[in-house]
């Protein structure tokens, strides 16, 4: 698979991303009519910017809350199902791996936080994972 790093700063506008696809001949492959029928929008309308502050409420009396509350360093969930929230609401997340199941398929748990509070996350994790050694290689 082709994979290719295109920089990303506050200059660039989504049109430049559909271009530099384009020029790699790349546009079945990447589903461009997503981004061609986005680039066709205004940006942001009422319903998304009151949807957005609905969601800050929501971050800052729901999980903000629970955290300072009760002084948490870290939540822990298992699966990913934590990570809608961390996303919404701009928390870091980290997820490790926490066994396998009857399939022999993985599983993780998900260590989230607080802005600000990565390193405390990953100590956490590391804390975690290193005692019990779950990891395999691939087969």
């Amino acid at each position: 698979m082709d994979y290719c790093v295109i920089p990303s700063y506050e200059g660039y506008k989504l049109m430049h991303y559909i271009s530099f696809v384009s020029l790699q001949e790349k546009t079945d492959e990447y589903g461009q009519e997503v981004f061609m029928a986005s680039e066709m929008t205004n940006g942001i309308g009422e319903e998304e910017r009151t949807t957005m502050e609905m969601l800050a409420i929501l971050s800052r009396d729901g999980f903000e809350k629970l955290m300072k509350e009760n002084e948490l360093d870290a939540t822990v969930t298992l699966g990913p199902g934590m990570a809608p929230v961390l996303t919404i609401g701009g928390y870091p997340g980290i997820t490790v791996r926490a066994g396998y199941d009857e399939d022999g398929m993985p599983f993780g748990i998900c260590f989230g936080g607080l802005r600000g509070m990565e390193p405390k996350l990953i100590e956490v994790a590391y804390g975690f994972e290193q005692p019990t050694m779950i990891r395999r290689p691939p087969a």
